[in-house]
Protein backbone atom coordinates (compact mmCIF):
# COMPACT_ATOMS: atom_id res chain seq x y z
CA UNK A 1 0.00 0.00 0.00
CA UNK A 2 2.89 2.49 -0.79
CA UNK A 3 0.55 4.22 -3.74
CA UNK A 4 -1.50 6.79 -2.94
CA UNK A 5 -4.06 8.42 -4.81
CA UNK A 6 -6.09 11.92 -4.68
CA UNK A 7 -9.62 12.15 -4.22
CA UNK A 8 -10.87 15.27 -5.46
CA UNK A 9 -9.04 16.56 -8.45
CA UNK A 10 -7.66 19.96 -7.87
CA UNK A 11 -7.94 23.03 -9.67
CA UNK A 12 -4.21 24.07 -10.74
CA UNK A 13 -5.77 27.34 -11.63
CA UNK A 14 -6.19 28.56 -7.75
CA UNK A 15 -2.50 27.60 -6.99
CA UNK A 16 -1.35 29.68 -10.50
CA UNK A 17 -3.55 32.51 -9.20
CA UNK A 18 -2.12 32.46 -5.96
CA UNK A 19 1.29 32.59 -7.13
CA UNK A 20 0.71 35.15 -9.98
CA UNK A 21 -1.87 37.43 -8.87
CA UNK A 22 -2.61 40.03 -6.27
CA UNK A 23 -3.60 38.88 -2.45
CA UNK A 24 -7.41 38.76 -2.37
CA UNK A 25 -8.66 40.74 0.27
CA UNK A 26 -9.40 38.09 2.33
CA UNK A 27 -5.74 37.18 2.28
CA UNK A 28 -4.81 41.11 2.36
CA UNK A 29 -6.61 41.06 5.85
CA UNK A 30 -4.98 37.99 7.17
CA UNK A 31 -2.09 38.29 9.83
CA UNK A 32 1.16 38.25 8.58
CA UNK A 33 3.16 35.23 9.11
CA UNK A 34 6.05 34.88 11.03
CA UNK A 35 7.99 32.89 8.66
CA UNK A 36 9.41 35.03 5.84
CA UNK A 37 7.10 35.24 2.59
CA UNK A 38 9.29 33.77 0.23
CA UNK A 39 10.42 30.36 1.66
CA UNK A 40 13.25 28.72 -0.05
CA UNK A 41 12.64 24.72 -0.45
CA UNK A 42 15.51 22.87 0.98
CA UNK A 43 13.84 19.41 1.45
CA UNK A 44 11.10 17.96 0.12
CA UNK A 45 8.97 14.32 1.14
CA UNK A 46 7.56 12.84 -1.88
CA UNK A 47 4.94 9.93 -1.37
CA UNK A 48 1.84 9.53 -4.03
CA UNK A 49 -0.07 7.18 -5.50
CA UNK A 50 -0.77 8.48 -8.60
CA UNK A 51 2.55 9.49 -9.83
CA UNK A 52 1.65 11.54 -13.20
CA UNK A 53 4.27 13.67 -13.86
CA UNK A 54 6.39 12.90 -10.14
CA UNK A 55 8.91 11.96 -12.04
CA UNK A 56 9.86 15.09 -14.03
CA UNK A 57 8.47 17.44 -11.23
CA UNK A 58 10.97 15.73 -8.81
CA UNK A 59 13.57 15.39 -11.61
CA UNK A 60 13.14 19.67 -11.89
CA UNK A 61 13.11 19.84 -7.98
CA UNK A 62 16.95 17.93 -7.72
CA UNK A 63 18.17 19.41 -10.72
CA UNK A 64 17.57 22.70 -11.09
CA UNK A 65 16.89 23.88 -7.63
CA UNK A 66 19.18 21.22 -5.43
CA UNK A 67 16.30 20.05 -3.35
CA UNK A 68 16.61 17.19 -0.94
CA UNK A 69 14.36 14.34 -2.25
CA UNK A 70 12.71 12.11 0.74
CA UNK A 71 10.42 8.84 -0.68
CA UNK A 72 8.86 6.01 0.30
CA UNK A 73 8.55 2.49 -0.90
CA UNK A 74 6.53 2.75 -4.69
CA UNK A 75 7.39 6.11 -5.21
CA UNK A 76 10.74 5.92 -3.95
CA UNK A 77 11.36 2.97 -6.74
CA UNK A 78 9.78 4.98 -9.38
CA UNK A 79 12.21 8.13 -8.73
CA UNK A 80 14.98 5.88 -8.72
CA UNK A 81 14.10 4.43 -11.82
CA UNK A 82 13.56 7.65 -13.42
CA UNK A 83 17.36 8.50 -12.45
CA UNK A 84 16.29 10.63 -9.70
CA UNK A 85 18.65 10.45 -6.50
CA UNK A 86 16.26 9.62 -3.61
CA UNK A 87 16.92 9.61 0.03
CA UNK A 88 14.86 6.47 1.13
CA UNK A 89 12.23 7.38 4.15
CA UNK A 90 14.19 5.03 6.42
CA UNK A 91 17.46 6.65 6.22
CA UNK A 92 15.42 9.88 7.62
CA UNK A 93 13.51 8.04 10.31
CA UNK A 94 16.28 5.27 11.40
CA UNK A 95 13.09 2.87 11.11
CA UNK A 96 12.22 0.44 8.66
CA UNK A 97 8.61 0.36 6.47
CA UNK A 98 7.05 -1.65 8.89
CA UNK A 99 3.45 -3.56 8.86
CA UNK A 100 2.99 -3.78 5.20
CA UNK A 101 3.11 -0.19 4.72
CA UNK A 102 1.34 1.06 7.54
CA UNK A 103 4.20 2.74 9.51
CA UNK A 104 6.77 4.72 7.95
CA UNK A 105 6.18 8.33 8.36
CA UNK A 106 4.47 8.33 11.53
CA UNK A 107 7.76 9.66 13.22
CA UNK A 108 8.95 12.47 15.10
CA UNK A 109 12.02 12.96 12.42
CA UNK A 110 9.01 13.70 9.61
CA UNK A 111 5.98 15.54 11.90
CA UNK A 112 8.75 17.44 13.65
CA UNK A 113 10.53 18.51 10.52
CA UNK A 114 6.95 19.67 9.25
CA UNK A 115 5.40 21.18 12.29
CA UNK A 116 8.56 22.64 13.57
CA UNK A 117 7.83 26.69 13.65
CA UNK A 118 10.95 28.49 12.07
CA UNK A 119 9.85 31.43 13.92
CA UNK A 120 10.50 29.69 17.57
CA UNK A 121 13.62 29.40 18.61
CA UNK A 122 12.65 26.80 21.32
CA UNK A 123 11.28 24.65 18.25
CA UNK A 124 14.47 24.72 16.16
CA UNK A 125 16.69 24.14 19.24
CA UNK A 126 14.30 20.90 20.41
CA UNK A 127 14.43 19.87 16.81
CA UNK A 128 18.58 20.11 16.76
CA UNK A 129 19.13 18.12 19.75
CA UNK A 130 16.79 15.38 18.67
CA UNK A 131 18.30 15.14 14.88
CA UNK A 132 14.89 16.72 13.35
CA UNK A 133 15.60 18.38 9.73
CA UNK A 134 13.11 21.00 8.36
CA UNK A 135 11.08 19.32 5.83
CA UNK A 136 10.01 22.21 3.28
CA UNK A 137 7.89 20.65 0.88
CA UNK A 138 5.44 17.13 1.34
CA UNK A 139 4.02 16.01 -2.45
CA UNK A 140 1.33 13.72 -1.05
CA UNK A 141 -1.70 12.45 -2.45
CA UNK A 142 -3.48 9.36 -0.81
CA UNK A 143 -4.84 5.88 -1.20
CA UNK A 144 -7.63 5.18 -3.81
CA UNK A 145 -10.03 4.82 -0.98
CA UNK A 146 -13.24 5.86 -3.12
CA UNK A 147 -11.52 3.99 -6.50
CA UNK A 148 -11.24 0.53 -4.43
CA UNK A 149 -14.72 0.38 -2.57
CA UNK A 150 -16.67 1.50 -6.34
CA UNK A 151 -15.01 -1.83 -7.50
CA UNK A 152 -17.25 -4.26 -7.47
CA UNK A 153 -16.67 -7.46 -4.64
CA UNK A 154 -14.32 -5.37 -3.46
CA UNK A 155 -13.90 -7.03 0.61
CA UNK A 156 -14.49 -5.17 3.60
CA UNK A 157 -10.50 -6.04 4.21
CA UNK A 158 -9.44 -4.57 1.57
CA UNK A 159 -11.38 -1.18 2.13
CA UNK A 160 -10.08 -1.22 5.33
CA UNK A 161 -6.21 -1.21 3.77
CA UNK A 162 -7.07 1.24 1.05
CA UNK A 163 -7.75 4.20 3.83
CA UNK A 164 -4.82 6.14 3.96
CA UNK A 165 -3.25 6.98 7.46
CA UNK A 166 0.13 8.23 6.56
CA UNK A 167 -0.77 10.62 4.04
CA UNK A 168 -3.87 12.55 5.98
CA UNK A 169 -1.37 13.14 8.84
CA UNK A 170 1.40 14.28 6.64
CA UNK A 171 -1.01 16.67 4.45
CA UNK A 172 -2.51 17.93 7.55
CA UNK A 173 1.05 18.30 9.54
CA UNK A 174 2.02 20.45 6.27
CA UNK A 175 -0.98 22.26 5.78
CA UNK A 176 -0.99 23.45 9.79
CA UNK A 177 2.57 24.70 9.26
CA UNK A 178 2.03 26.65 5.96
CA UNK A 179 3.53 29.33 6.92
CA UNK A 180 7.21 27.24 6.52
CA UNK A 181 5.72 24.49 4.48
CA UNK A 182 4.62 24.23 0.57
CA UNK A 183 2.21 21.40 0.49
CA UNK A 184 1.43 19.86 -2.94
CA UNK A 185 -1.17 17.52 -3.31
CA UNK A 186 -2.15 17.02 -6.96
CA UNK A 187 -0.36 16.50 -10.13
CA UNK A 188 -2.12 19.64 -11.75
CA UNK A 189 -0.58 22.08 -9.10
CA UNK A 190 3.21 20.87 -10.37
CA UNK A 191 3.74 23.65 -13.28
CA UNK A 192 2.76 26.30 -11.02
CA UNK A 193 4.94 25.34 -8.16
CA UNK A 194 7.84 24.75 -10.60
CA UNK A 195 6.99 28.65 -12.37
CA UNK A 196 6.50 29.98 -8.54
CA UNK A 197 9.98 28.51 -7.70
CA UNK A 198 11.84 29.55 -10.95
CA UNK A 199 10.36 33.37 -10.44
CA UNK A 200 11.21 33.17 -7.09
CA UNK A 201 14.51 32.11 -6.76
CA UNK A 202 13.54 28.76 -5.41
CA UNK A 203 10.77 29.94 -3.09
CA UNK A 204 7.21 29.88 -2.68
CA UNK A 205 5.16 32.62 -1.42
CA UNK A 206 2.93 32.97 1.70
CA UNK A 207 -0.12 33.46 -0.82
CA UNK A 208 1.00 30.17 -2.54
CA UNK A 209 1.43 28.19 0.45
CA UNK A 210 -1.71 29.32 2.45
CA UNK A 211 -4.02 28.68 -0.70
CA UNK A 212 -2.65 25.21 -0.71
CA UNK A 213 -3.00 24.75 2.34
CA UNK A 214 -6.39 25.68 2.05
CA UNK A 215 -6.72 22.47 -0.81
CA UNK A 216 -5.02 20.27 0.94
CA UNK A 217 -8.01 20.51 4.18
CA UNK A 218 -10.81 20.25 1.52
CA UNK A 219 -8.69 17.27 0.29
CA UNK A 220 -8.47 15.24 3.58
CA UNK A 221 -11.91 16.31 4.73
CA UNK A 222 -13.54 15.09 1.30
CA UNK A 223 -11.29 11.57 2.10
CA UNK A 224 -12.67 11.58 5.48
CA UNK A 225 -16.51 11.68 4.45
CA UNK A 226 -15.88 9.33 1.52
CA UNK A 227 -14.41 6.92 4.55
CA UNK A 228 -17.73 7.83 7.08
CA UNK A 229 -20.27 7.21 4.45
CA UNK A 230 -18.69 3.80 3.46
CA UNK A 231 -18.74 2.83 7.34
CA UNK A 232 -22.05 4.18 7.67
CA UNK A 233 -23.37 1.74 4.63
CA UNK A 234 -21.60 -1.29 6.59
CA UNK A 235 -22.82 -0.91 10.11
CA UNK A 236 -26.89 -1.99 10.45
CA UNK A 237 -26.48 -0.90 14.57
CA UNK A 238 -29.15 2.17 15.14
CA UNK A 239 -27.58 5.59 15.65
CA UNK A 240 -28.59 6.67 19.29
CA UNK A 241 -29.71 9.89 20.28
CA UNK A 242 -29.14 10.32 23.67
CA UNK A 243 -30.61 13.44 24.21
CA UNK A 244 -33.52 13.82 26.42
CA UNK A 245 -37.12 12.94 24.85
CA UNK A 246 -35.28 11.92 21.40
CA UNK A 247 -36.50 9.56 18.74
CA UNK A 248 -34.00 7.71 17.54
CA UNK A 249 -33.83 7.80 13.67
CA UNK A 250 -32.61 5.53 10.91
CA UNK A 251 -32.46 7.47 7.93
CA UNK A 252 -31.49 10.76 9.17
CA UNK A 253 -27.79 11.03 11.13
CA UNK A 254 -27.17 12.93 14.44
CA UNK A 255 -24.85 14.98 12.72
CA UNK A 256 -24.94 15.67 8.95
CA UNK A 257 -21.61 16.03 7.14
CA UNK A 258 -21.98 17.33 3.65
CA UNK A 259 -18.75 17.05 0.84
CA UNK A 260 -19.29 18.97 -2.18
CA UNK A 261 -16.39 19.73 -4.08
CA UNK A 262 -16.99 23.18 -6.66
CA UNK A 263 -17.40 21.84 -9.52
CA UNK A 264 -18.01 25.20 -11.79
CA UNK A 265 -18.63 28.84 -11.14
CA UNK A 266 -21.56 29.77 -13.22
CA UNK A 267 -22.64 33.00 -15.37
CA UNK A 268 -25.02 33.70 -12.37
CA UNK A 269 -28.01 32.83 -10.15
CA UNK A 270 -31.41 33.07 -10.97
CA UNK A 271 -31.21 36.79 -11.64
CA UNK A 272 -28.05 37.89 -13.57
CA UNK A 273 -27.18 40.31 -10.13
CA UNK A 274 -26.92 36.93 -8.30
CA UNK A 275 -23.55 35.09 -8.08
CA UNK A 276 -23.64 31.16 -8.30
CA UNK A 277 -21.86 27.82 -8.64
CA UNK A 278 -22.19 24.23 -9.16
CA UNK A 279 -20.74 21.55 -6.03
CA UNK A 280 -20.99 18.43 -6.74
CA UNK A 281 -21.80 15.84 -4.01
CA UNK A 282 -19.00 13.40 -3.08
CA UNK A 283 -21.10 10.00 -3.89
CA UNK A 284 -18.68 6.52 -2.97
CA UNK A 285 -19.85 3.79 -5.09
CA UNK A 286 -19.46 1.43 -2.27
CA UNK A 287 -21.57 3.87 0.06
CA UNK A 288 -25.07 4.06 -2.33
CA UNK A 289 -28.06 2.22 -1.82
CA UNK A 290 -28.53 -0.95 -3.84
CA UNK A 291 -29.33 -0.68 -7.84
CA UNK A 292 -27.94 2.97 -7.33
CA UNK A 293 -25.23 4.20 -9.49
CA UNK A 294 -23.44 7.26 -8.93
CA UNK A 295 -22.93 7.67 -12.45
CA UNK A 296 -26.45 7.83 -13.61
CA UNK A 297 -27.16 11.45 -11.24
CA UNK A 298 -27.30 14.72 -13.40
CA UNK A 299 -24.32 15.78 -11.23
CA UNK A 300 -22.03 13.18 -13.03
CA UNK A 301 -23.46 12.95 -16.36
CA UNK A 302 -21.43 13.35 -19.28
CA UNK A 303 -21.88 16.46 -21.00
CA UNK A 304 -21.74 15.47 -24.70
CA UNK A 305 -22.24 19.55 -26.23
CA UNK A 306 -23.80 22.64 -25.70
CA UNK A 307 -22.97 26.28 -23.20
CA UNK A 308 -22.56 26.04 -19.99
CA UNK A 309 -24.99 24.82 -17.86
CA UNK A 310 -26.44 27.81 -15.89
CA UNK A 311 -28.24 27.95 -12.12
CA UNK A 312 -32.16 27.77 -13.91
CA UNK A 313 -30.24 25.17 -16.15
CA UNK A 314 -29.64 23.15 -13.65
CA UNK A 315 -33.29 23.64 -11.99
CA UNK A 316 -34.93 22.89 -14.86
CA UNK A 317 -32.95 19.65 -15.90
CA UNK A 318 -33.32 18.10 -12.24
CA UNK A 319 -37.31 18.60 -12.36
CA UNK A 320 -37.74 16.66 -16.15
CA UNK A 321 -34.59 14.07 -14.83
CA UNK A 322 -36.74 13.27 -11.48
CA UNK A 323 -40.05 13.59 -13.18
CA UNK A 324 -39.24 11.24 -16.14
CA UNK A 325 -37.83 8.77 -13.97
CA UNK A 326 -40.84 7.62 -12.46
CA UNK A 327 -42.25 5.49 -16.01
CA UNK A 328 -41.09 2.34 -16.63
CA UNK A 329 -42.51 2.30 -20.45
CA UNK A 330 -40.76 4.87 -22.56
CA UNK A 331 -41.75 8.66 -21.65
CA UNK A 332 -40.79 12.36 -22.50
CA UNK A 333 -41.47 15.43 -20.21
CA UNK A 334 -40.53 19.01 -21.01
CA UNK A 335 -40.63 21.45 -18.38
CA UNK A 336 -40.57 25.31 -18.49
CA UNK A 337 -39.48 27.04 -15.15
CA UNK A 338 -39.64 23.87 -13.02
CA UNK A 339 -43.13 22.92 -14.27
CA UNK A 340 -43.59 20.36 -16.59
CA UNK A 341 -45.47 21.34 -19.53
CA UNK A 342 -45.92 17.91 -21.34
CA UNK A 343 -45.48 14.34 -20.47
CA UNK A 344 -46.54 11.59 -22.43
CA UNK A 345 -45.99 7.82 -22.45
CA UNK A 346 -45.53 5.47 -25.35
CA UNK A 347 -43.89 2.53 -27.07
CA UNK A 348 -42.28 4.55 -29.42
CA UNK A 349 -40.22 7.33 -27.83
CA UNK A 350 -40.18 9.93 -30.93
CA UNK A 351 -44.18 9.85 -30.66
CA UNK A 352 -43.91 9.89 -27.16
CA UNK A 353 -41.92 13.16 -27.57
CA UNK A 354 -44.26 14.67 -30.14
CA UNK A 355 -46.90 14.21 -27.79
CA UNK A 356 -45.83 16.10 -25.30
CA UNK A 357 -44.64 18.80 -27.48
CA UNK A 358 -47.86 19.29 -28.32
CA UNK A 359 -49.99 19.57 -25.10
CA UNK A 360 -48.27 23.38 -24.77
CA UNK A 361 -45.84 23.95 -27.71
CA UNK A 362 -45.66 27.50 -26.88
CA UNK A 363 -44.39 26.72 -23.27
CA UNK A 364 -42.28 23.92 -24.87
CA UNK A 365 -40.38 26.56 -26.63
CA UNK A 366 -37.00 27.11 -24.75
CA UNK A 367 -38.43 24.08 -22.33
CA UNK A 368 -35.66 21.15 -21.02
CA UNK A 369 -36.37 17.74 -21.94
CA UNK A 370 -35.46 14.60 -20.19
CA UNK A 371 -36.32 10.86 -22.26
CA UNK A 372 -35.89 7.62 -20.22
CA UNK A 373 -34.79 6.48 -23.23
CA UNK A 374 -31.85 7.22 -25.56
CA UNK A 375 -31.98 9.61 -27.65
CA UNK A 376 -31.76 8.63 -31.50
CA UNK A 377 -31.79 10.44 -34.80
CA UNK A 378 -35.71 10.34 -35.56
CA UNK A 379 -36.07 12.17 -32.52
CA UNK A 380 -33.62 15.08 -32.71
CA UNK A 381 -35.40 15.32 -36.18
CA UNK A 382 -38.73 15.41 -34.67
CA UNK A 383 -37.71 18.16 -32.73
CA UNK A 384 -36.25 19.86 -35.69
CA UNK A 385 -39.51 19.87 -37.71
CA UNK A 386 -41.06 21.18 -34.90
CA UNK A 387 -38.63 24.23 -35.11
CA UNK A 388 -38.86 23.87 -31.15
CA UNK A 389 -35.86 25.96 -29.52
CA UNK A 390 -34.32 23.53 -26.73
CA UNK A 391 -32.68 24.94 -23.53
CA UNK A 392 -31.15 21.37 -22.75
CA UNK A 393 -31.69 17.95 -22.98
CA UNK A 394 -31.54 15.07 -20.30
CA UNK A 395 -31.02 11.07 -21.69
CA UNK A 396 -29.53 7.95 -20.38
CA UNK A 397 -27.74 7.94 -24.06
CA UNK A 398 -27.33 10.06 -27.16
CA UNK A 399 -27.09 7.70 -30.39
CA UNK A 400 -24.47 8.61 -32.86
CA UNK A 401 -25.99 9.84 -35.67
CA UNK A 402 -28.56 11.94 -33.49
CA UNK A 403 -25.32 13.22 -31.61
CA UNK A 404 -23.58 14.45 -35.32
CA UNK A 405 -27.31 15.73 -35.65
CA UNK A 406 -27.28 18.23 -32.23
CA UNK A 407 -23.99 19.26 -33.18
CA UNK A 408 -26.07 21.30 -35.74
CA UNK A 409 -26.99 23.90 -33.67
CA UNK A 410 -24.15 23.60 -31.11
CA UNK A 411 -25.87 25.89 -28.41
CA UNK A 412 -28.05 23.13 -27.03
CA UNK A 413 -27.16 21.31 -23.63
CA UNK A 414 -26.70 17.77 -24.24
CA UNK A 415 -26.27 15.48 -21.07
CA UNK A 416 -26.06 11.74 -21.56
CA UNK A 417 -26.12 9.78 -17.53
CA UNK A 418 -25.76 6.28 -19.08
CA UNK A 419 -28.82 5.23 -17.32
CA UNK A 420 -31.24 5.67 -14.67
CA UNK A 421 -30.99 5.54 -10.98
CA UNK A 422 -34.90 4.08 -9.55
CA UNK A 423 -37.01 7.83 -8.24
CA UNK A 424 -36.39 8.82 -4.87
CA UNK A 425 -33.47 7.32 -4.01
CA UNK A 426 -31.87 10.41 -2.51
CA UNK A 427 -32.23 12.65 0.29
CA UNK A 428 -33.15 16.19 -0.72
CA UNK A 429 -31.61 19.15 0.82
CA UNK A 430 -33.32 22.94 0.84
CA UNK A 431 -31.57 25.44 2.38
CA UNK A 432 -33.29 28.48 4.91
CA UNK A 433 -31.48 31.02 6.76
CA UNK A 434 -29.14 29.81 9.45
CA UNK A 435 -29.91 25.78 8.61
CA UNK A 436 -30.32 23.22 6.28
CA UNK A 437 -33.93 20.98 6.05
CA UNK A 438 -33.19 17.39 5.16
CA UNK A 439 -35.77 14.88 3.57
CA UNK A 440 -36.17 11.57 1.53
CA UNK A 441 -36.96 12.63 -1.93
CA UNK A 442 -40.54 11.62 -2.80
CA UNK A 443 -41.02 9.27 -5.27
CA UNK A 444 -45.14 7.40 -6.46
CA UNK A 445 -45.48 4.35 -4.38
CA UNK A 446 -46.39 1.47 -6.29
CA UNK A 447 -48.17 -0.51 -3.81
CA UNK A 448 -51.89 -0.64 -4.99
CA UNK A 449 -52.83 -2.78 -2.29
CA UNK A 450 -53.09 0.26 -0.07
CA UNK A 451 -55.79 2.08 -2.63
CA UNK A 452 -58.96 2.55 -1.97
CA UNK A 453 -61.87 2.58 -4.30
CA UNK A 454 -63.76 5.24 -2.89
CA UNK A 455 -66.98 5.75 -5.46
CA UNK A 456 -69.54 3.07 -6.91
CA UNK A 457 -68.18 2.83 -9.98
CA UNK A 458 -65.03 0.54 -10.14
CA UNK A 459 -62.34 2.69 -12.38
CA UNK A 460 -62.40 -0.03 -15.59
CA UNK A 461 -58.72 -1.11 -16.65
CA UNK A 462 -57.90 1.22 -18.98
CA UNK A 463 -59.34 3.77 -16.75
CA UNK A 464 -56.85 2.54 -13.61
CA UNK A 465 -53.78 2.21 -15.81
CA UNK A 466 -54.45 6.04 -16.86
CA UNK A 467 -54.77 6.97 -13.34
CA UNK A 468 -51.88 5.56 -12.74
CA UNK A 469 -49.87 7.71 -14.94
CA UNK A 470 -51.45 10.76 -14.00
CA UNK A 471 -50.54 10.31 -10.90
CA UNK A 472 -47.09 9.89 -11.85
CA UNK A 473 -47.77 13.30 -13.68
CA UNK A 474 -49.22 14.96 -10.52
CA UNK A 475 -46.17 14.14 -8.08
CA UNK A 476 -43.47 16.16 -10.26
CA UNK A 477 -46.08 19.43 -10.56
CA UNK A 478 -46.24 22.39 -8.59
CA UNK A 479 -48.56 22.06 -5.49
CA UNK A 480 -51.74 22.40 -5.36
CA UNK A 481 -51.61 20.36 -8.32
CA UNK A 482 -54.53 19.12 -10.55
CA UNK A 483 -53.51 17.24 -13.69
CA UNK A 484 -55.38 15.98 -16.11
CA UNK A 485 -54.53 12.82 -18.59
CA UNK A 486 -55.88 11.00 -21.77
CA UNK A 487 -54.09 8.25 -23.49
CA UNK A 488 -50.89 8.20 -21.14
CA UNK A 489 -50.29 11.78 -21.81
CA UNK A 490 -50.73 15.09 -19.79
CA UNK A 491 -53.19 17.36 -21.40
CA UNK A 492 -54.04 19.98 -18.85
CA UNK A 493 -51.57 20.80 -15.92
CA UNK A 494 -52.91 23.71 -12.90
CA UNK A 495 -50.15 24.33 -10.98
CA UNK A 496 -48.81 26.86 -7.64
CA UNK A 497 -52.00 27.87 -6.78
CA UNK A 498 -52.79 29.18 -3.67
CA UNK A 499 -56.57 27.04 -3.90
CA UNK A 500 -57.03 23.95 -5.60
CA UNK A 501 -60.71 24.96 -7.57
CA UNK A 502 -58.45 27.67 -9.25
CA UNK A 503 -55.87 24.88 -9.79
CA UNK A 504 -58.68 22.14 -11.93
CA UNK A 505 -60.21 25.11 -13.70
CA UNK A 506 -56.26 25.56 -14.85
CA UNK A 507 -56.55 22.13 -15.84
CA UNK A 508 -59.73 21.71 -17.52
CA UNK A 509 -59.04 24.96 -19.39
CA UNK A 510 -56.14 23.67 -20.89
CA UNK A 511 -57.11 20.40 -22.01
CA UNK A 512 -60.17 21.77 -23.38
CA UNK A 513 -62.33 18.57 -25.49
CA UNK A 514 -59.13 16.35 -24.19
CA UNK A 515 -60.91 16.31 -20.65
CA UNK A 516 -63.67 14.42 -22.26
CA UNK A 517 -63.52 11.14 -21.30
CA UNK A 518 -59.95 11.57 -19.43
CA UNK A 519 -58.89 11.01 -15.93
CA UNK A 520 -57.55 13.06 -13.37
CA UNK A 521 -55.21 13.61 -10.47
CA UNK A 522 -54.62 15.92 -7.41
CA UNK A 523 -51.33 15.61 -5.79
CA UNK A 524 -53.30 16.41 -2.27
CA UNK A 525 -56.61 16.07 -0.64
CA UNK A 526 -59.97 17.84 -1.87
CA UNK A 527 -60.60 19.85 0.56
CA UNK A 528 -64.60 20.13 -1.22
CA UNK A 529 -66.48 19.08 -3.74
CA UNK A 530 -65.52 22.55 -6.09
CA UNK A 531 -62.74 20.87 -7.17
CA UNK A 532 -64.51 17.50 -8.23
CA UNK A 533 -67.29 19.25 -9.63
CA UNK A 534 -65.03 21.19 -11.99
CA UNK A 535 -63.22 18.01 -13.09
CA UNK A 536 -66.52 16.28 -13.84
CA UNK A 537 -68.05 19.32 -15.42
CA UNK A 538 -65.01 19.25 -17.84
CA UNK A 539 -65.62 15.67 -18.58
CA UNK A 540 -62.96 13.75 -16.93
CA UNK A 541 -64.82 10.29 -15.70
CA UNK A 542 -62.25 9.05 -12.91
CA UNK A 543 -59.49 10.88 -10.35
CA UNK A 544 -57.11 10.25 -8.21
CA UNK A 545 -56.39 11.57 -5.02
CA UNK A 546 -54.65 10.91 -1.64
CA UNK A 547 -58.28 11.26 0.53
CA UNK A 548 -58.26 11.92 4.51
CA UNK A 549 -60.68 15.01 4.26
CA UNK A 550 -62.48 15.99 6.98
CA UNK A 551 -65.56 16.46 3.43
CA UNK A 552 -64.70 13.38 1.54
CA UNK A 553 -68.13 12.32 1.92
CA UNK A 554 -69.27 15.37 0.16
CA UNK A 555 -66.28 14.45 -2.90
CA UNK A 556 -67.61 11.06 -3.26
CA UNK A 557 -70.74 12.10 -3.36
CA UNK A 558 -70.26 14.40 -5.93
CA UNK A 559 -68.54 11.65 -7.73
CA UNK A 560 -71.10 8.69 -7.33
CA UNK A 561 -73.57 11.24 -7.99
CA UNK A 562 -71.82 11.76 -12.06
CA UNK A 563 -71.06 8.04 -12.10
CA UNK A 564 -67.02 8.98 -12.11
CA UNK A 565 -64.44 6.39 -10.38
CA UNK A 566 -62.95 7.63 -7.28
CA UNK A 567 -59.32 6.28 -6.30
CA UNK A 568 -57.86 6.95 -2.99
CA UNK A 569 -54.24 6.23 -2.42
CA UNK A 570 -54.03 7.23 1.15
CA UNK A 571 -50.19 9.29 0.60
CA UNK A 572 -49.90 12.95 -1.37
CA UNK A 573 -47.07 14.26 -3.36
CA UNK A 574 -47.42 17.94 -2.44
CA UNK A 575 -44.35 19.75 -4.23
CA UNK A 576 -43.84 23.21 -1.96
Amino acid sequence: MNNREPEVPQDNSGVKEAAAAPATPAEAAAPAPAAPTDLPIKRALISVTDKSGVAEFARTLSQEFGIQIISTGGTARTLTEAEVEVTPIEDVTGFPEMMDGRVKTLHPRVHGGLLARRDVPEHLEQAAEHGIEPIDMIVVNLYAFSATIATPGTSYETAIENIDIGGPAMIRSAAKNHDSVTVVTSPDQYDAIIDELRTNAGATTFATRQRLAYLAFGLTSTYDEAIFKWMNAQISLPEVDLTPNADDNLVFPLKLNLSLPRQATLRYGENPHQNAAFYRQVMPEGSLPEGVNRDFTLGYAAFVQGKELSYNNFLDIDAAWAAVREFDGPAAVIVKHLTPCGIAQHADIVTAYQRAHDVDPTSAYGGVMAFNRPVSAAMVQAIYANDQFVEAIIAPSVDVTAAELLSEKPSIRVLATSGLNPAGWQLDYKSVEGGLLVMQADAVETDQSAYTIASERQPTPDEYDQLLFAWKCVKSVKSNAIVIANDFCMVGAGAGQPNRVNSARIAAEQAGEAAIGAVAASDAFMPFADSMEVLITAGVKAVIQPGGSVRDDEVIAAANAAGVALVFTGARHFRH
